[in-house]
């Protein structure tokens, strides 16, 4: 059977599905029976199967922990707590509320380990605290939603994890390779917002005096130690990265319960609800994605991609930079879970066959395909930034293109110079 035409009737049925709207999920459990009734090896029972195996893995447990943990910091008042440590350190300079926004979602990158999450959490608090500033409202947004970015990069994370299930790959590596990458990305927004600072004369807020910043660090003291257990922990072996979220929601619920009392048990159950939900919303498209990865694979879908893009082999910047087009395109389109889970095994014979790392090609590939998470017309960050500042999607979109266009700056630096990543990668292994 054709190569060619398997890899056309598996991209024709995808996009055609989510361009009349049908559900993630629902879509690419039609994908795979699409493509097992095109070879000829369709029964319900084997793709039935293939979705339960792909949500039957250990380490796919770490997103249901790292979600909970999430859950239980955005409840209570752990961000606020961050905040106001950051704020006392840096508000007081032009456009303070700005750096604070960006130094504030780093920190809390390595707690939630979701973009999502992110935006939502600190959005809440900061964009109004911005607006009462003097700040504009839709640029207010686009920051925060652009700072978010930094969350799927630094470890813990979600995208990170996903990609190492489903390309083979070292989950506690991928975690050390995004530690200075996600802060490349945090010093690039700030020199972008420096610019913009100056060139708009952004207000100026009050300087705390010294017992105010410590104040602040002691109260947020237990908050900003929680990234260094999780990254400590993996970096030294002392548990695995599905262990890793478990500490984060015993840690999470002792500070919350114990150390700052702010947390009831009518407050856990609207957490573990909430935590449900989102659980059930990212494992259910991630076991179909998983599913329609394997009938891909079965297909000879990857063995097909090689073989047409094998002569860029030799130039392996050359092949990252299509292969990151092409995310771009699909970011815009696709949202990240199913776009990692299906596209990593598909591109993984060709990213070995060219040499290249394929942990490093995991913080290329999750970076892609998380600023695709600011683009219309499937951008969560974008319609979580839109419904915590109360804009609209017009105003939004106008304000984030210089973001945007700096963070996919960013994208390719990493892709020229891949050392970015690599050397920091082995020093932290």
């Amino acid at each position: 059977m054709n190569g060619t035409e398997i890899l056309a009737v598996f991209l024709v049925a995808l996009f055609s599905l989510l361009m009349v709207g049908v559900p993630i999920a629902f879509g690419l459990l039609l994908v795979s029976a699409v493509l097992l009734l095109y070879i000829g090896n369709f029964t319900p029972q084997l793709l039935a199967q293939a979705v339960v195996f792909g949500a039957n893995s250990f380490t796919l447990l770490a997103i249901p922990f790292f979600i909970l943990a999430g859950e239980i910091m955005s409840a209570g008042t752990i961000s606020k707590r961050i905040v106001t440590f950051v704020a006392s350190l840096v508000g007081h300079v032009r456009g303070g509320l700005g750096y604070v926004v960006i130094i504030a979602s780093t920190i809390f990158a390595g707690l939630s380990g979701s973009a999502v999450a992110d935006a939502a959490a600190l959005g809440a608090i900061l964009i109004p605290m911005m607006i009462q500033m003097g700040y504009d409202r839709a640029t207010s947004v686009a920051l925060v939603c652009a700072s978010a970015m930094i969350a799927p990069i630094i470890p813990p994370s979600v995208p990170l994890i996903l990609y190492g299930v489903s390309g083979q790959a070292s989950i506690g590596r991928l975690f050390m390779a995004g530690i200075v990458p996600g802060l490349i990305i945090a010093l690039a927004l700030m020199i972008l917002w420096y610019i913009m600072a100056k060139r708009n004369n952004y207000p100026v807020g009050k300087r705390a005096t010294i017992p105010e910043i410590l104040t602040a660090f002691k109260d947020s003291v237990f908050a900003l130690f929680m990234p260094f257990i999780i990254v400590g922990g993996i970096r030294f072996g002392i548990f695995t990265p599905t262990e890793a979220g478990c500490i984060a929601v015993v840690y999470a619920l002792f500070i919350s319960i114990v150390v700052y009392r702010e947390m009831g048990l009518h407050d856990l159950k609207k957490v573990f609800i909430g935590t449900s939900k989102t659980t059930g919303q990212v494992l259910l498209v991630a076991a179909a994605a998983m599913s329609t990865a394997w009938v891909v694979t079965t297909a000879g879908v990857p063995q097909q991609v090689v073989f047409a893009l094998q002569d860029l082999t030799s130039t392996p910047t050359i092949l990252l930079i299509v292969i990151a087009v092409f995310l771009i395109l699909l970011g815009m389109v696709m949202d990240s879970t199913p776009a990692i889970l299906i596209f990593a095994p598909i591109f993984m014979p060709l990213i070995k066959a060219a040499g290249i790392d394929p942990v490093y090609f995991g913080i290329v590939m999750v970076l892609d395909l998380m600023i695709g998470l600011l683009t219309p017309p499937v951008g969560t960050v974008l319609f979580v930034g839109c419904g915590v500042g109360n804009v609209s999607l017009n105003a939004l979109v106008r304000k984030l293109w210089p973001f945007i266009l700096l963070e996919y700056g960013v994208l390719f630096l990493f892709i020229l110079i891949p050392e970015l990543v690599l050397i920091p990668m082995k020093w932290f292994m």
